[in-house]
């Protein structure tokens, strides 16, 4: 979305848009009393019924203080058409585990074809500054770049697995240009998949934190954080009919946001493991029942790929085969296997339940290093499987 929202889909009546631009302690209030004072709040006597509400906003004041220095403003220029096209965003500074140096997440769709010194990084304090390395992961919709390191503040990772619905999250980022800017609300759902961000589908990784903190163009590639002050997603993108807020906003969750980030400062790219087959993205009810099952759940195999012996065809997978569960987690969709393969460790062993010919059999599939398997003669057919 930003200033411009030619990257727009349907999804339920509303838009489903790019957001470029441009939990708190339990709120029981006591029965009245005398009134007492605020800690760090001058001398203004406040009932003892708001005292909760007023340690819970103080609580969220210190989470925005520890979080402000570490979001940067984002300024990208590219070239399309002959035309100058700007983009604005967000982003985050992190260090890596591995790898020495300062480095900025936000999502590719903000850097999208800019040249590195056409990009600028405004730091909390005003300084501006312009990568020095720009990694790019299309699959996804995010972006590393390493900046100058002058020891500045790095936010923390939190894991998003323990992120619930009804969870309070703060969106921090440069909602319509307007930086150090926050907003506060809750999950509203999670594991929000198979969603039109772009017109060549080419984000794949799909598996959103949806909120309903507001989240508006300017906002995307800033994080989303808990009430340890957390970074626990990355503000990505917003269902609306209007092209602002309206309460429905998608972050990649920071689980995923981490392995990314590690991957592509150490290799340069997302390293995926491979399965080998390709899957049903229209997988019903009325086929399940054909192939034995009560409805549609887990991922249906449409052909198996049997170049250089892949895993699939090591293992014994064929098409019609429904997967139900990997390592142990039950497969909701297509969408979803796809992620628990691609972000899987190349060269291990996958436990995998498949429905075979109205039965089920456990399978082992070794992972393997999916750009083992991608020929310059067959790069179109093999960067959709799986």
């Amino acid at each position: 979305m930003a200033r411009r929202n030619s990257i727009v889909a349907s999804v339920a009546m509303l838009s489903i848009g790019l957001a470029v631009g441009g939990h708190l302690e339990s709120l029981r209030l006591t029965p009245a009393a005398n009134a007492v004072t605020a800690e760090g709040v001058s001398d203004t006597p406040v009932p003892a019924s708001a005292m909760a509400l007023v340690d819970s906003g103080n609580h969220i004041s210190r989470i925005a203080a520890d979080v402000m220095p570490s979001a940067v403003h984002i300024q990208a220029v590219r070239v399309e058409n002959e035309r100058k096209v700007e983009e604005t965003g967000s982003g985050v500074m992190m260090r890596s585990q591995t790898v020495k140096g300062l480095f900025v997440i936000t999502n590719n769709h903000v850097v999208r074809g800019a040249e590195m010194p056409a990009i600028d990084v405004v730091l909390a304090d005003g300084a501006t500054v312009h990568p020095t390395k720009v990694y790019r992961d299309i699959e996804s919709d995010i972006a590393i770049m390493q900046i100058p390191d002058g020891g500045q503040p790095t936010a923390r990772w939190g894991d998003s697995n323990t992120v619930e619905i009804g969870h309070f999250v703060l969106a921090v980022g440069s909602p319509f240009g307007l930086s150090q800017s926050i907003t506060m609300g809750i999950v509203s759902a999670k594991g929000r998949r198979d969603l039109s961000l772009t017109a060549d589908q080419s984000v794949t990784n799909q598996d959103f934190i949806q909120t309903d903190a507001a989240i508006n163009p300017g906002n995307s590639g800033g994080p989303l954080i808990d009430v340890r002050g957390t970074v626990v997603g990355i503000n990505t993108a917003i269902a609306s009919n209007s092209g602002g807020n309206e309460g429905i906003g998608f972050s990649i969750p920071s689980n995923l946001v981490h392995r990314v980030f590690e991957q592509m400062v150490a290799y340069g790219r997302v390293r995926r493991a491979y399965l080998g087959v390709e899957l049903d993205n229209s997988f019903n009810d009325s086929t399940a029942q054909r192939l034995g099952l009560p409805r549609s759940r887990g991922a249906r195999i449409t052909r198996v790929y049997s170049h250089q012996s892949s895993p699939a065809v090591v293992a014994g997978l064929r098409p019609d085969d429904v997967i139900l569960s990997f390592n142990g987690v039950d497969v909701i969709d297509e969408n979803h296997l796809i992620n628990l393969v691609s972000l899987a460790d190349i060269g291990t062993s996958a436990k995998i339940e498949v429905h075979r010919s109205r039965g089920k059999s456990e399978m082992v599939v070794q992972l393997t290093d999916r750009e083992d398997f991608r020929t310059a003669t067959d790069a179109r057919g093999t960067f959709n499987t799986r």
